[in-house]
């Protein structure tokens, strides 16, 4: 499954796919009616606080990218991460829009990652929590 990264402001092209959204705060200047974003999953984000914390301190992206992965460890990202991990499995490609104008050091490059299999999951969640999810709820419904 192929993930790509785009700005949200870059224009639509029909090899996009299913077009995910993934900062808190929706893109300055860009309307929702105007838009071609298929989903938005602001919890994925990272919390406003390590936002502007990384904003001023760009030189520390190893730091933010530590503190990123523990957020998402969080139960608050949970159900994104999942949703994005399902999108990304039942879809031939992905895009992942991000607003920020540094395009090689912004949170959609570390999710990215952990679709590719680069980085690891947070704890609890990723591919094969969702199995075990499954399995967990089928073994469940068969009592």
């Amino acid at each position: 499954m192929p993930v790509a990264l785009k700005r949200v402001y870059e224009s639509v092209s029909r090899s996009d796919g299913a077009r995910v959204l993934v900062d808190r705060l929706w893109p300055r200047g860009l309307r929702k009616t105007e838009s071609v974003v298929n989903v938005w999953l602001r919890d994925l984000a990272p919390s406003n606080t390590l936002r502007k914390w990384f904003h001023a301190r760009p030189e520390l992206w190893p730091v933010f990218r530590k503190r990123y992965l523990k957020e998402l460890g969080c139960p608050e990202a949970e159900e994104d991460l999942r949703k994005l991990y399902s999108l990304a499995r039942r879809r031939k490609r992905v895009t992942l829009l991000f607003a920020s104008k540094n395009k090689e050091r912004n949170n959609a490059v570390v999710l990215k990652e952990l679709l590719d299999g680069m980085r690891k999951p947070p704890t609890g969640t990723g591919p094969a929590r969702l199995r075990s999810t499954r399995m967990r709820d089928a073994a469940v419904r068969r009592r």
